[in-house]
């Protein structure tokens, strides 16, 4: 780890497992481990490469394509696609019949096929994961998709090359260690970067549902989250209805013939997910939970109450007050944008732990994003009683995720708060013409599920050696809860009825009925206990990496706890320290 200017051995970046390059000279380049398709014509890297030191086979025109792993790319039947990318088909059995072919492709290979014969409409027609590349060698245009929710997450960064990765570190060599102030303050209010913006000035992302057309940088979005509400149909109808979609995902999401894992936590999400496995899986399933020694409330009744109840193989992780610590330089490393949720460390260590027994897990993550959490309710009830003008729902919104918004014009210092005096990204959703819960519904899809949630997901589970897949944030899934009137989602106290209503008979009553809590990480004693010194050490060292934009007297108020009423600088705290040790991970030094 890294202290102020002591450089110290910081944890390895994850090895990108593929590069792309556009420039304005030389051609198309890519280094394969292993034979090059026939056709292809070997020769150097042109010198916008060789400066960069990176290795090179192929060359056409000003495309160039670096360190693929297996797996990821494919060369189209047609000769005129050359794909790259992460995929992962769900719906991979209806896209073989489409192409009249019985086949054990590998996804990006079927993908392929399915680009020469629709290309830019080949999105539209997938359900799974994927962000990729498409380069078209005839047009000598190129593609960057996103898959709709975002499961997989593309980053670029332009000038006279774009750079065009997988995972946010990969282009550290390839950009400037300047701060974007207003991805700075969404982080410090979200404790994630929504919407296109990175920590990097010089770095953006690919929006879900999106297409990035080079050259001219013309974005198109083949998929919309919409409101489709049928009304007429009782809790009952909708409630059967959800319940053949889930079953119809989780059968694509299971692993044939091959025991797979499931996260739970022991609330609704995860308990109907494994309940859901259990019935429709022939293999074993295991189940992960984890808890964080005497000292602390847990789930575990309830968790293994539903292992039980679906005699899985359970699996419980006590994760100690030091291994929080210890692990968050490595965690956050993993992640492409800091993401200062306290899960993050759990999510590393439990995955590494499933790793020992599946190669596949599975997750209860997009529930309350879709039918209805009980954060919503705060918001719920200012909408209706606060009429006054002096309702502001952005504030609302803001406060809502209970970080740091209302700290903000203390915490920054004043040049970088000045800075930050600029619209916020939510305000076009939030003042939508949905109903004002799946208003929020829409929010917290599009923008904590694909900048926090699954970004998450996906870098944490791969960074253990595991596959993550979410089935609540399914692409058919999120459409379905649109279609849902808000009543039956979250109506009074009784949150995600129909989700309960749905699975009913899968779970014990203890299960569906139990009011939802959530997942308590706890740093609020970390702090005030364990990492004191080493917070203080870190947070308040002047040469510290968030010094310039961030008041330290405010942060040892929090340190000192003087005048924490709701007990909340604990999970400041964490955002703090989490940003420091991601900077760290990954500032240049140049």
């Amino acid at each position: 780890m890294l202290f102020g200017r002591n450089k110290k051995q910081a944890t390895p970046l994850p090895f990108p497992r593929w590069l792309v390059s556009v420039g304005e000279a030389g051609g198309w380049t890519s280094w394969f481990p292993y034979p090059i398709p026939s056709g292809i014509v070997h020769c150097k890297p042109p010198h916008w490469c060789s400066q960069l030191d990176i290795q090179s086979t192929w060359c056409r025109d000003n495309f160039g394509i670096h360190r693929a792993a297996t797996g990821c790319w494919a060369l189209s039947p047609s000769g005129r696609f050359m794909l790259v990318g992460d995929v992962w088909l769900s719906n991979r059995q209806e896209l073989l019949a489409t192409l009249q072919i019985a086949s054990d492709l590998p996804d990006i290979e079927l993908l392929a096929q399915l680009w020469d014969k629709w290309q830019l409409d080949t999105p539209r027609q997938l359900q799974g994961m994927f962000g990729l590349v498409v380069c078209d060698i005839e047009a000598e245009q190129i593609s960057i998709v996103r898959d709709p929710v975002g499961a997989r997450t593309v980053y670029y960064t332009a000038g006279k090359t774009w750079w065009i990765v997988p995972q946010l570190s990969s282009l550290n060599p390839y950009r400037s260690d300047r701060l974007d102030p207003i991805a700075l303050r969404d982080y410090l209010t979200c404790s994630f970067v929504p919407g296109e913006r990175t920590m990097w000035q010089d770095v953006r992302e690919i929006r879900p549902g999106t297409i990035l057309k080079l050259p001219g940088e013309q974005i198109v979005s083949y998929w919309q989250l919409q409101q489709q509400v049928v009304d007429l149909e009782s809790l009952e109808w909708h409630g059967d209805r959800l319940r053949s979609q889930l079953e119809l995902v989780m059968r694509e999401y299971l692993p044939t013939q091959e025991s797979v894992g499931v996260f739970l936590s022991g609330g609704l999400d995860s308990s109907c997910i494994t309940a859901l496995a259990t019935q429709l899986h022939d293999a074993p399933i295991h189940t992960y939970s984890i808890h964080f020694g005497a000292e602390c409330a847990n789930e575990l009744e309830f968790s293994s109450l539903v292992a039980n109840h679906c005699q899985t193989h359970h699996h419980i992780l006590e994760i100690t007050f030091q291994d929080m610590w210890d692990k968050l330089p490595e965690t956050m490393a993993y992640l492409d944008d800091p993401i200062g949720d306290p899960l993050t460390v759990p999510n590393l260590l439990v995955g590494r732990l499933a790793s020992q027994d599946v190669s596949i897990t599975l997750n209860g993550e997009g529930g309350d994003p879709c039918f209805g959490g009980p954060k919503n309710q705060p918001m719920l009830i200012d909408s209706l009683y606060n009429t006054g003008n002096n309702y502001d729902p952005l504030q609302a919104y803001l406060i809502s995720f209970q970080k740091c918004a209302g700290d903000l014009p203390q915490l920054l210092k004043p040049d970088i708060w000045q800075q930050v005096q600029q619209p916020w990204i939510f305000e076009a959703d939030l003042n939508s013409d949905m109903s004002f819960l799946n208003r929020l519904m829409a929010l917290n899809i599009k923008f904590k599920g694909a900048d926090q949630i699954l970004t998450k997901v996906n870098n944490l589970t791969q960074a253990a050696g595991v596959q993550g897949r979410s089935p609540l944030f399914d692409r058919r899934i999120v459409e379905l809860s649109m279609t849902i009137p808000p009543e039956y989602k979250l109506s009074g106290i009784r949150e995600k009825a129909v989700l309960k209503q749905a699975v009913a008979d899968l779970l014990p009553a203890a299960i569906i009925d139990r009011p939802k809590s959530g997942m308590m990480v706890p740093v609020q004693l970390g702090f005030r206990k364990y990492w004191q010194r080493q917070a203080r050490s870190i947070l308040l060292n002047r040469h510290a990496l968030i010094t310039p934009y961030i008041d330290r007297d405010l942060i040892k108020e929090w340190l000192s706890f003087r005048g924490d009423v709701w007990g909340r600088y604990g999970v400041k705290l964490w955002l703090l320290v989490s940003l420091e040790m991601w900077l760290q991970a990954n500032y240049n030094r140049k």
